[in-house]
């Protein structure tokens, strides 16, 4: 556990970092063109990678070691960001500069959080897998609250200040790998810091190179196949960060007279639930099951519920701070089962198709919750989506219990057919004998019965059957006794 205690150091300094240039990245798009499309533009930038690399990311994350990889895209990190600062120090900033660098943090962050979780798996003994991954969550959930303030506080006393400090954090998260003697899959000598650097791009470059990208990824798709459990969680992920993030966006687009910081406490509510939520798990010790899933399901029906009931501050505060506890306990469990079940040497695919199908829903999610409001108003908006959750849990338990009770049916009748003592008994079946007309009659009658008494033709040996292994005759009651041997 020393190990991951450094991991979990430097884990905080580049999560931190990540939510910090998020929110420093479009202001400074937006104080360089007065534009907030350019401001989209930008936070487009940072997100889209999202969509276009978590499939590959899994594919480099199972082939190259998971400490090495993040020091080549913690460095990579550092770098993007120093580079903003540089121009922003020289005045000479531009928006092309600003989307590339905006693009490439987005893209490595991918590849970061990916050889992260793999890199925890092969640190931590499999008992504590649990309380690894309840410290890896808070630390998401607590860089939302620290780093999104952080950086517009830092961005509003000095713009380059703000970069300085981030690219300070990406460089700062470069210890902990580089304190350890070796990490993941292969255990390397300690050495020097560039050596490790290009070692991981070398690995990279290596591990994709002969390789068929498709069949790699296809492999990630039936590894995910394989697990009933994380199936039904992924779709459920999938739903609740549309049903979250529309909620929020509905907030925001009806908060126009609120104070501002009202409505940064009601943002933030999601935040302080995922770090109780995270912080409780490794005390509830969840088991990933699918009543888990259901609990989460029905817990989200009764926050979108609460929000749909007053559709003010107080009320979206407290469905997002709901929604933020139990999503965070549901994300320990899923990621616990993840680091546990799955074939180590394709975790990190199926991750990447497990977290581009649920981050997904956060595009589509915006979009949702701004048409919702301009159709109905904030408070039908608000009812239409508890009503949407409300019809996706119904349908999802009916379904549920239809599939018990076939089950519970289907174990009845086998219950019943071995409490009768019925057995399989072998039997020799005659052919069909065709149908004679009978005499003077106009139907029709089957063959007459083999005569008996003297008449009746001598029996016939019947062929020895092969059963458990050994020949033995078949028990035949026409059979005449053996004669004596002389």
């Amino acid at each position: 556990m020393r190990k991951f205690a450094r991991v979990w150091l430097g884990l905080t300094f580049s999560t931190v970092g990540s939510r910090a240039v998020s929110v420093a990245y479009p202001l400074l798009a937006l104080a360089l063109t007065g534009s907030p499309v350019q401001a989209g533009w930008t936070s487009f930038a940072l997100t889209f990678p999202v969509l276009i690399f978590y499939i590959p990311a899994g594919v480099l994350a199972d082939r190259v070691n998971p400490r090495s990889l993040m020091l080549l895209t913690e460095t990579l990190r550092g770098l993007a960001v120093f580079s903003v600062f540089l121009a922003l120090a020289l005045d000479w900033p531009s928006l092309p500069h600003l989307l590339v660098a905006a693009f490439l943090e987005g893209t490595l962050w991918v590849v970061y959080s990916l050889a992260e979780t793999a890199l925890i798996s092969s640190l931590v003994p499999r008992d504590q897998v649990s309380v690894a991954m309840a410290r890896s969550e808070t630390i998401s959930h607590v860089a939302v609250l620290a780093g999104r303030p952080l950086g517009g506080w830092l961005f509003g006393i000095m713009q380059v200040a703000s970069f300085a400090v981030n690219s300070a954090l990406f460089f700062l998260a470069l210890l902990s790998p580089l304190s350890m003697a070796g990490g993941g899959r292969e255990h390397r000598p300690r050495s020097h810091a560039i050596r490790e650097i290009a070692g991981g791009l070398v690995d990279g470059l290596r591990s994709l190179a002969g390789r068929h990208l498709l069949r790699e990824i296809a492999d990630g798709f039936n590894e995910l196949a394989r697990h009933p459990f994380l199936r039904k969680a992924m779709a459920l992920t999938m739903v609740t960060n549309l049903m979250v993030n529309a909620l929020i966006m509905i907030f925001i687009a009806g908060s126009a007279n609120l104070p501002s910081y009202e409505v940064g406490l009601v943002l933030a509510a999601g935040g302080m639930g995922g770090v109780a939520g995270s912080s409780l798990a490794p005390y509830l010790k969840l088991k990933p099951r699918n009543s888990t899933l259901f609990a989460q399901l029905w817990i989200w029906v009764l926050a979108l519920l609460i929000a749909a009931y007053g559709a003010g501050p107080v009320f979206f505060g407290l469905a997002i701070l709901l929604t933020g506890c139990t999503g965070a306990l549901s994300n320990v469990a899923i990621r616990t089962f993840e680091v546990d079940t799955v074939d180590k040497g394709k975790l990190g695919r199926v991750m990447s198709v497990h977290r581009l199908v649920t981050y997904s829903a956060v595009c589509v999610a915006a979009p949702l919750g701004g048409t919702l409001v301009a159709m109905a108003g904030v408070r039908m908006a608000a009812v239409i989506l508890a009503g949407l959750m409300f019809c996706v849990a119904l349908v999802v338990t009916l379904a549920a219990l239809l599939n018990l009770y076939t089950r519970l049916g289907l174990s009845g009748t086998a219950r019943e057919i071995r409490a009768t003592g019925a057995t399989r008994v072998l039997t020799t079946r005659r052919p069909t004998e065709p149908l004679r007309p009978r005499d003077g009659q106009g139907g029709w009658a089957p063959s007459p019965s083999p005569p008996s008494g003297p008449d009746r033709p001598p029996p016939r040996y019947r062929r020895p059957e092969h059963r458990s292994g050994r020949h033995t005759a078949a028990p035949d009651r026409d059979l005449p006794p053996r004669p004596a041997q002389p």
